[in-house]
C-alpha cells in the first residue's frame, strides 16, 4: 500500500475520492505535531521556507513534493536520502497573468487612480500604454514562455533574453546593450548563484529614464539598495511581486519609494492552483504505485551533494 502525507485536511478531502487504497494522513511541516509516517510521498505546505526541510532529517520520507516552482535553497537543507520534486505546470500561467497585470497597472497608473478614487478626486493624467513598447523579457522558461505568449497580442516589440543565446533569444551577457532601448524589462528567471543580484546597479543604470522594471521571479535577483536609489531619484518605476527581504517588513523604504507597485508574492496563488497541484500529487502517486520515475524530479535521493 502506498502512503501519502498531505499538508492540510482540505487537500485530503479534495483527493480522497481518487486515492484508492493509498493511506493518506495529514501533517504540516513546520509544526510540532508528531510525524504520522512512514511516507512514500510527503506534500509540502505552499511557500514553506527551504530551511524547514531540515526538520525532515531522520524521518521516514522517501519523496517530497513541493507546491512551488522555484527550489532555491533546497539543496542546502534537504536531508540525504530524500527525493525532491517541484510543481512544474502549476504556477506558470498564473504568474504570467500577474506579470501582465503589473505591467499594465504600472504603465496606466492604476495604483494612483485607486488612491485618487479613495479620496474622491477626478485626476485625469495621460499615461504610457503597452502597445508599441519595447519589452525586454529576461527568462524564457516556463513562466517566461507564458509571459511571452500573453504579451504578443498587445503589439509590443518583444526582446527575449536567456542564459545562453539561440535563435530569436539573446544571451544574458547582452543585457547591458539591450536595456538602454527598453521601455519595460520583465524578470522571470529562477534564483541561482548566477542570477542573485543579476539586476544590479549597472543594469538598472542602463535602463532609460521612465522605464518600468517588473519582477515576478525572486526578490534577490534585484539589488534592492540599487533599485531604491533609482526609484528615489525618480529615474525609473517598478512593479514587484517579490522583494528582498520577503515578506517586506513594515517601515521598509520600498513601501514608500516613489513609482513602485508592490504585490505580496501573489504570482502563482490563484483559485486554479488547487486543481493543478492535485493533478501533480495524483500523478506522483500513480508513478509510485507503477514503479515509474517521479514527475518533475529536481533532486534525487542519492544525489552527489546530499
Amino acid at each position: 500500500m502506498t502512503s501519502v502525507v498531505l499538508p492540510s485536511e482540505a487537500m485530503r478531502t479534495r483527493l480522497a475520492p481518487q486515492l484508492g487504497d493509498t493511506a493518506a494522513t495529514v501533517w504540516t511541516l513546520g509544526t510540532d505535531a508528531p510525524f504520522p509516517g512512514p511516507a512514500d510521498l510527503l506534500v509540502l505546505p505552499y511557500m514553506i521556507p527551504a530551511a524547514e526541510l531540515g526538520r525532515l532529517n531522520g524521518l521516514p520520507v522517501a519523496l517530497v513534493q513541493s507546491q512551488t516552482l522555484g527550489y532555491d535553497g533546497v539543496a542546502e537543507h534537504l536531508p540525504a536520502g530524500i527525493t525532491y520534486c517541484n510543481a512544474l505546470e502549476v504556477h506558470e500561467s498564473s504568474t504570467a497573468e500577474l506579470a501582465l497585470a503589473l505591467t499594465l497597472a504600472a504603465l496606466r497608473g492604476i495604483p494612483a487612480a485607486v488612491r485618487d478614487a479613495a479620496e474622491g478626486r477626478w485626476a485625469h493624467r495621460r499615461r504610457p500604454g503597452l502597445a508599441g513598447k519595447r519589452v525586454v523579457l529576461v527568462g524564457v522558461g516556463g513562466v517566461g514562455a507564458e509571459i511571452s505568449r500573453r504579451l504578443e497580442p498587445f503589439g509590443v516589440e518583444l526582446v527575449r533574453v536567456a542564459r545562453t543565446a539561440r535563435a530569436d533569444v539573446h544571451g544574458i551577457d547582452e543585457l547591458p546593450a539591450l536595456l538602454p532601448d527598453a521601455d519595460v524589462a520583465i524578470v522571470a528567471v529562477p534564483l541561482t548563484a548566477e542570477t542573485r543580484h543579476l539586476v544590479d546597479a549597472r543594469l538598472l543604470a542602463a535602463l532609460p529614464d521612465g522605464a518600468l522594471l517588473v519582477n515576478v521571479s525572486r526578490g534577490e535577483i534585484v539589488d534592492t539598495d540599487a533599485l531604491l536609489g533609482e526609484l528615489t531619484r525618480g529615474r525609473i518605476v517598478a512593479a514587484l511581486d517579490v522583494t528582498d527581504p520577503e515578506p517586506l517588513p513594515p517601515g521598509h523604504p520600498l513601501w514608500t519609494a516613489p513609482g513602485v507597485l508592490i504585490t505580496p508574492h501573489l504570482g502563482g496563488d490563484t483559485d486554479a492552483m488547487d486543481a493543478r497541484i492535485d493533478r501533480v500529487v495524483l500523478e506522483q502517486l500513480r508513478r509510485l504505485r507503477a514503479g515509474e520515475p517521479p514527475l518533475n524530479l529536481v533532486f534525487d535521493a542519492d544525489r552527489a551533494d546530499a
